[in-house]
């Protein structure tokens, strides 16, 4: 087998890591919410809350990633995370009581941001010295509508027949991924990363970027995490809604290559603001136009779009930063992302459950985003 097949195996396995710790472990609990809920009797507040602990993890284990890299190689780390989650997703099925939910949704953040940042690293390194860098980086994140296209297809036949089920399904799957990341990446060297000094980063100079990606983090998942259960609402069927999911994993899965030059074209916040608008009108659209064509244009945009808001943010960083503030820059951005991400499960289902129920929340989801665009669209380049 040639160097390039070989190196095209070892990408397209890695985005099997990303297919876990975003797409099985994050964003399948959207369709899992709607059966969950009737079951226990959660209000939108506690439903939303549930995703809030899975942000709140996932921050914590992206912000102890460098000391566990500094300490152990990037595979194992990758590995590791996948077993982990796993067997954490496998749990969900077992327990009832919120707290022991809200425990279970933390430590599976904790575990899919040391899937998702050692998978990551392993990425970025093949990406050095493979012949189309862009190709293996736009893989790894792409993977992540592998596990939402998974999710789709698992979830909603398992759950008419008991939630818990679709859980050990996903974590059969996380599994499944897991083993055959440790089987093709066999030759992927990850030894742990070395420390140095770096350059002191500067939060003023991009403060209106770094307040449109705190309006991203606040308005996208308000979405993800509620869509389905506002589809049901409006009384969808099974089959509308797995294609509706399906495409918009697909979406995720081409994002990297329909924005690829706009993102390299554009140097202040002009991406960051497009794609910012277009995830309002992806939102506000179902609430708008409550039918199954609106549903489904909704989101294959969304899918094609809201990754690609997390890629211009790196590019937005390497184009005006010098190398040594590369990765104080990018820590800053998955900071307000995840502080972002933090708050809005809980504040859109605080919204919900007053009046107006999920549509009123939906339609401020799609103002924080737009708010998110036009600040975004104040930031100009540093670096001419």
């Amino acid at each position: 087998m040639s160097g390039n097949a070989s190196g095209l195996r070892i990408a397209l396995a890695l985005a099997l890591g990303a297919a876990v710790s975003l797409g099985l472990a994050r964003f399948s609990y959207a369709l899992l919410l709607p059966p969950m809920r009737a079951d226990l009797g959660w209000s939108y507040l506690t439903a939303g809350a549930m995703n809030t602990a899975n942000a709140a993890g996932y921050l914590a284990g992206a912000l102890l990633a460098p000391r566990w890299l500094a300490r152990h190689d990037a595979r194992a780390l990758m590995l590791a995370g996948g077993a982990a989650t796993a067997l954490l997703l496998a749990a969900h099925g077992a327990v009832r009581a919120d707290a022991a939910l809200y425990l279970l949704r933390a430590l599976t953040g904790v575990a899919s941001a040391a899937t998702f940042v050692g998978g990551g690293l392993l990425a970025a390194r093949l990406a050095q010295r493979a012949v189309r860098p862009g190709l293996v980086l736009g893989l790894y994140y792409g993977g992540t509508g592998i596990g939402i296209v998974a999710s789709a297809l698992l979830v909603p036949p398992l759950a008419s027949r008991g939630w818990p089920l679709a859980w050990w399904a996903l974590a059969a799957a996380a599994l499944a991924c897991t083993a055959a990341m440790a089987r093709e990446t066999r030759t992927l060297a990850g030894p742990p990363a070395q420390g140095g000094e770096r350059a002191h980063f500067r939060w003023a100079p991009l403060r209106f970027a770094l307040a449109g990606y705190f309006m991203f983090g606040l308005g996208y998942i308000g979405y993800m995490t509620f869509v389905v259960t506002l589809l049901r609402e409006q009384r969808l069927g099974d089959a509308e809604i797995v294609a509706f999911y399906v495409l918009l994993g697909v979406g995720v899965m081409a994002s990297s290559w329909l924005w690829a030059g706009l993102l390299q074209r554009q140097r202040g916040g002009g991406a960051l603001a497009l794609l910012n608008g277009l995830l309002a009108f992806a939102t506000v659209l179902p609430v708008l136009m409550p039918n199954a064509v609106a549903a489904v244009v909704s989101g294959t945009l969304f899918g094609a779009v809201f990754l690609s808001v997390v890629a211009s943010t790196t590019a937005l960083v390497r184009h005006n930063l010098p190398a040594p503030t590369w990765a104080s820059g990018i820590a800053a951005f998955t900071i307000v992302f995840a502080l972002g991400q933090i708050v809005g499960p809980s504040l859109v289902g605080w919204l919900a459950d007053g009046p107006g129920g999920l549509a009123r929340g939906f339609a401020w989801s799609a103002g924080f985003l737009a708010l998110g665009a036009l600040v975004a669209a104040r930031q100009r380049p540093l670096v001419k």
